[in-house]
Parts: structure tokens; sequence; C-alpha cells
């Protein structure tokens, strides 16, 4: 499996995303403004491992820190979470990462500075582990809606990449191969910034399961010729009543799923839910450069002087989503419901 991020005494380790497939290439991250710009600029990116990477940030900025009393290292940390929940406004996993490694400091502040240092590089090690755990039961969840042969389609990427390892939609798809089922996936090249071509071909490709490229806009023409069965996606956001951000393209995909009777699934874990934000209308949508539409490989596509749009997510509604798949179980609508259910109880709702 591909080592998306990991910590070392060096700093963070991350495969540089926006090199592949062509080059297998790793940075190491040793100040929390280069992990910061790492998340900005795609070096990593997925919501878990985003999620991951800034809590990992953190770890790195506190290490690092002069400090000699708990205050000043309050301080520090405070400009570093300022700083690090700068960087991607939609990915809800890093605000509850920040969050998370905020509410550790306040368990430990009374300790020795090396004591709290050494609890937050722990808690951000411990987030890992997590995560990919978290993966795998997703992946077992999720594996019971998967086909028993034939298409299955995904938009973006979600699979180790986007997270600490394993993934989400990618990690469903892996667990029903394990199981034994005979699945050839179709990735949607996802533009503009070409997640499905780039890198959930490449991943899927190391793995052998067997996987066929498409353009974003020949998705609707495959489900109508029966090449689909079933399509399963991430998240970047989930709101409280089951509305879906996700990359770009996902509501166009969610519709036409349900024009051609598949069933659209999202597989993410607890920690993407945001039960603040009480539906889709509500969630930010991050805007980014111009330039990933208006230029492919440093070519520009686009004549100068036309207008661009570049929003990175759009929001799927609840009512285009058959199940939400998480490490704890599997919910359906009602989602306001099913999904506080596990979130709160831990308890898991019947496939």
């Amino acid at each position: 499996m591909v080592q998306t991020l990991e910590w070392t005494e060096q700093g963070v380790r991350f495969i540089d995303q926006t090199k592949l497939p062509t080059e297998e290439t790793y940075i190491t991250c040793g100040t929390y403004e280069q992990v910061a710009d790492a998340i900005r600029t795609m070096v990593v990116r997925g919501a878990p491992a985003i999620g991951v990477a800034a809590a990992m940030g953190i770890a790195v900025g506190v290490k690092n820190s002069k400090a000699e009393n708990g205050a000043d290292l309050k301080r520090e940390l405070d400009v570093i979470c300022d700083v690090m929940g700068k960087t991607r406004p939609t990915a809800v996993n890093l605000f509850w990462a920040i969050r998370r490694m905020q509410e550790k400091f306040e368990r430990v502040r009374t300790r020795t500075i090396a004591q709290i240092k050494q609890e937050l590089v722990e808690e951000a090690r411990r987030m890992h582990a997590e995560d990919i755990a978290a993966n795998q039961a997703m992946g077992h969840h999720g594996a019971t809606l998967m086909p028993s042969e034939g298409g299955v389609l995904t938009h973006c990427n979600a699979g180790a990449l986007a997270t600490a390892g394993y993934g989400t939609a990618l990690g469903v798809i892996r667990a029903a191969v394990e199981e034994g089922k005979k699945i050839h996936v179709y990735a949607d090249e996802t533009r503009p910034f070409l997640q499905g071509s780039r890198l959930t071909a490449w991943e899927l490709m190391k793995d052998g399961i067997p996987t066929t490229v498409i353009s974003d806009n020949m998705a609707g023409a495959m489900m109508r010729q029966g090449k689909i069965g079933a399509i399963v996606v991430g998240a970047d956001r989930i709101a409280a009543n089951g509305d879906v951000a996700n990359k770009i393209g996902t509501y166009t995909v969610a519709v036409l799923a349900k024009e051609n009777g598949i069933p659209f699934y999202v597989a993410a874990p607890i920690s993407t839910i945001d039960f603040a934000c009480p539906d889709g209308s509500k969630i930010p949508i991050e805007q980014r450069n111009a330039k990933e539409v208006s230029h492919i490989a440093g070519k520009q596509m686009v004549p100068d002087g036309v207008s661009i749009e570049n929003p990175a997510f759009d929001v799927t509604p609840a009512k285009y989503v058959v199940a939400i798949v998480t490490e704890r179980g599997i919910a359906r609508a009602p989602y306001g419901e099913s999904l506080a259910k596990l979130a709160g109880m831990g308890v898991e709702t019947k496939v």
C-alpha cells in the first residue's frame, strides 16, 4: 500500500501527489509552515489525509518550539493552528484534527514542556493509525454493497492517497475485491486537477484492480449502456442532514445515477460529518486558481481574457445518496437520525 504520509524524526514525509503518476517523489516537511504549504498546494489532499497532515504539522510546530513555559507554548500553538486552519476551507477533517490537537494540549498543559511536546506527537501518530483502521472497517461494511461482478464508477480520488492508508471509497472497492468480487473500476478523470486519471488509476494499477479511465462527460453514457452497476465516492464534508460536499462533478454523477437507477454510495469516516452544519447550503466551497482550468501540464488551453470559474467542490443533496458508509456501519435515510445514531452511540445500522 502506498505511504501517503508518515511521521519521521526529521518531519512529516509526504508522497508528492502533484508529480504523480509519472514521478513517485517524496518530500519531508520539517516545519509547520512547510506542512501547511503542502496542504495548500495539494502535495497532500483528500479530507482524511488533510486532517492527519494538519495534526502532524501542529506536532512538528510544537516540537520545534523554543517556548520555556506553557503559556508561551499555548500562544505558539494558537498561531500554528490558525495557519493550518486557513489552508483548505471545505474539508471538515482539517478543523476536526485541529480541535483534537488543541483539546489534547489542554489536557496536558500542566506537564513539562518536553512531556507536552511528546504527548502531541503521539496524538498525531495515533490519529494516523486510527484513520487506517477506520478505512479498513469502512471497507468491510461497504463491500457488502458492491455488486458481485461488473463495473463500479468512482469520481476523484478517495483512496490511500486521500487518507492515511487504504482509502474510503477505494477502500470499499479494495475490500470487495479482497472478498472475491470481480469488480472493474471506471474512474472519472475528474477535471480540472485530474485526481481520477492521475491518482485513482495509479493506485488501482499498483493493486492489480482492473481500471478504465473515462472523461467526466462519458459517465452518463456509460451508465445508460449498462456498464456501471454501482457508484461509490468519498466526501470532504457531510452535513447533518446527509448532504454531501465532494469534488466538483459529484453532483452530476449522482443525478445521472438516479436517472439510470444505479445506487450512489458515499464512504467517509465519522470525522467528515459536520453536525454543526444543518445542510449543504452552509458548507463553504473552496475556490481555486483559475490556471487549474485554463492550463493543462503548463500549456494554456483557454483564450486570454475569458472568465473562469473553479470551485473545487459541489454539494450533492441527500435525496440522491442511497447510503453513507462509515467505520461504524452504514447509514440510510433519514440521515439526520441514522448519522447521529452512528456518531453518538456507535451502533451499526442494518445493511
